[in-house]
C-alpha cells in the first residue's frame, strides 16, 4: 500500500501555528528588494528583510515574496524557485491565491450592508436562509467562527485523492453549505470558536439574497473598484491563475513534489477563492484598519476581538474576519490563507502604517509533531517586519528546530490526516 502524502491538514487559520513562534520567541537563494516609488526603502531594515526572506528558501521552502510597508517606504523581496522544472525564479508582483483572506472581503461586504441597514449581525441565519442554519446561529456567528457548524472541507479533501480528483469539481455554495450543515455540530451556537468554512459559504449565500446580485460582483463593487486593487479577483469556476504566478506545490507519493496550481477553486467560494498580490493585500488592509471602508459602528464589531482560546486571553483573538495576535512589538492584525499549493501571511499594525504580507508557494509540507523550521523562518520574517532586526534576532536565539529539514514527504506516515484549508 503506498503510503499517503503528509498531512494535508493545516491549520484552518495557520498563522496560529506562526503567532506562537513570534510571540513566544519566534535554498541557497537570496531576496531580491524592490525599491519603493521614491528610489529606495525609507527606513526599512532591508539587509535584514532580505536576510530573513531568504531563510524561508534556506529552511527548506521552494519559493517566496514578500512586501514590507512602512508608512510610504516600501520594501520588497522575492527568493527561491516559481517552477521547479525550468529553474523559473519567484518575483515579488506575482499573483497568488490567498485562501482564507478572502474571508477579510466577505465580513468587510457584509458590514458594509449591516450599516446600510439590510443586514443584522444578531439576526438568525435563517431570517435571510431559510432552512440553512441550525437554531440559534447568527450571522455574527457565521463571521467569528462561534457557529458550531463543521468544515465541509474535511468532507471533500477527506482523501488525497479527492484531492486530485476535485481538480476538476466545479461546487455550488449551497452543496457546500449542506455538506457542512450535515456534519455534527462542534459545539451549540456561540459557545466556543471553531474555524468552518461553512461560516463564510453562509455569509456569501446571505450576501447574494439580500442585494439580488452575485457575491464576487458586490466585493468588485465595493471593494476591489473603489481601491484601485486591479490584481485581486475571484476566478470562480476558471481554474487558471490570470497572471504571473508561481506553481504551487504539496508534498506527494514517491516524493514528488506535485502542482496544484491549475484547479477549480469553487470549492473556496467566499471562504478562500481569491486570488491577490501582496501590494494588494496591503492597500486593502491598510485601508480596512484606517476606518476607509466601514463606518464607525462597524469598525467597532470588525475590531471585536475574542479568544481564540478561552484558556489563554492573551493569545491569538478573532474578530469578524480579521484576527489579532501579540507580538513583542505590540498586537498585528490581518488573516492569513492556506490552500493546496500556497500560502500566505497579510500582518499589519492597528493604524495599517507598518505592514508585511509573505506568500509561500507550497502547502501541507509539515508531518504532525516534527520540527517545522520554515514555519519558524517565517516568524522571523515576520518579526523582522513589523518588530525590527533586533526582534527576531532574539525570537530565532529562543526556537530550537532542525534547520536542515526539507520540503519533503514525510516517511513513514501512517494515516492521513483530513482537516481544515483556510
Amino acid at each position: 500500500m503506498r503510503k499517503a502524502p503528509p498531512k494535508l491538514s493545516m491549520i484552518s487559520a495557520g498563522v496560529l501555528a506562526v503567532a506562537v513562534l513570534v510571540a513566544g520567541g519566534a535554498g541557497p537563494a537570496t531576496a531580491r528588494p524592490a525599491a519603493d516609488g521614491r528610489g529606495g526603502s525609507g527606513g526599512l531594515p532591508t539587509e535584514a528583510l532580505d536576510a530573513a526572506l531568504s531563510g524561508i528558501t534556506t529552511a527548506g521552502m521552494i519559493g517566496a515574496f514578500a512586501e514590507v510597508r512602512d508608512g510610504r517606504a516600501t520594501w520588497r523581496g522575492a527568493t527561491g524557485l516559481a517552477d521547479i522544472t525550468t529553474g523559473r525564479e519567484v518575483r515579488p508582483g506575482y499573483q497568488h491565491r490567498v485562501g482564507s483572506i478572502s474571508k477579510s472581503f466577505t465580513a468587510t461586504t457584509v458590514l458594509q450592508l449591516v450599516g446600510e441597514g439590510r443586514i443584522s449581525l444578531d439576526a438568525p441565519v435563517r431570517r435571510y436562509l431559510p432552512g440553512l442554519a441550525p437554531d440559534g446561529v447568527t450571522v455574527r456567528m457565521l463571521l467569528n467562527h462561534r457557529s458550531g457548524i463543521g468544515s465541509y472541507d474535511r468532507v471533500i479533501f477527506a482523501t488525497p485523492e479527492l484531492v486530485e480528483q476535485h481538480r476538476t469539481t466545479t461546487f455550488t455554495p449551497r452543496e457546500l453549505a449542506r455538506i457542512g450543515l450535515d456534519m455534527p455540530a462542534t459545539n451549540p451556537p456561540g459557545a466556543a470558536f471553531a474555524y468552518s468554512n461553512t461560516n463564510y459559504i453562509l455569509a456569501g449565500m446571505i450576501v447574494e439574497r439580500v442585494t439580488g446580485r452575485p457575491a464576487a460582483e458586490e466585493i468588485r463593487r465595493r471593494i476591489l473598484r473603489p481601491l484601485d486593487l486591479d490584481n485581486t479577483y475571484l476566478p470562480g469556476t476558471a481554474p487558471r491563475i490570470t497572471g504571473p504566478h508561481s506553481l504551487g506545490y504539496v508534498p506527494w507519493y514517491a516524493g514528488e513534489l506535485r502542482d496544484f496550481s491549475v484547479y477549480n477553486m469553487s470549492w473556496g467560494w467566499t471562504a478562500g477563492e481569491l486570488v491577490s498580490t501582496t501590494t494588494d493585500l496591503d492597500r486593502f488592509f491598510r485601508a480596512l484598519f484606517s476606518g476607509r471602508l466601514l463606518r464607525p459602528a462597524e469598525q467597532a464589531q470588525l475590531l471585536g476581538f475574542l479568544p481564540t482560546d478561552p484558556t489563554d486571553p492573551d493569545g491569538v483573538r478573532y474578530g469578524l474576519g480579521v484576527l489579532a495576535l501579540p507580538l513583542s512589538c505590540g498586537q498585528a492584525w490581518g488573516h492569513d490563507g492556506v490552500v493546496f499549493g500556497y500560502s500566505t501571511i497579510s500582518l499589519h499594525s492597528p493604524d495599517g502604517r507598518r505592514q508585511v504580507t509573505v506568500a509561500l508557494n507550497a502547502s501541507h509540507y509539515q508531518t504532525p509533531g516534527a520540527p517545522d523550521p520554515i514555519g519558524a523562518a517565517t516568524a522571523q520574517f515576520i518579526s523582522t517586519a513589523l518588530c525590527g532586526p533586533e526582534s527576531a534576532d532574539s525570537a530565532t536565539a529562543r526556537t530550537s528546530v532542525d534547520r536542515e529539514l526539507r520540503l519533503t514527504p514525510a516517511p513513514g506516515l501512517a494515516a492521513y490526516a483530513p482537516g481544515g484549508l483556510g
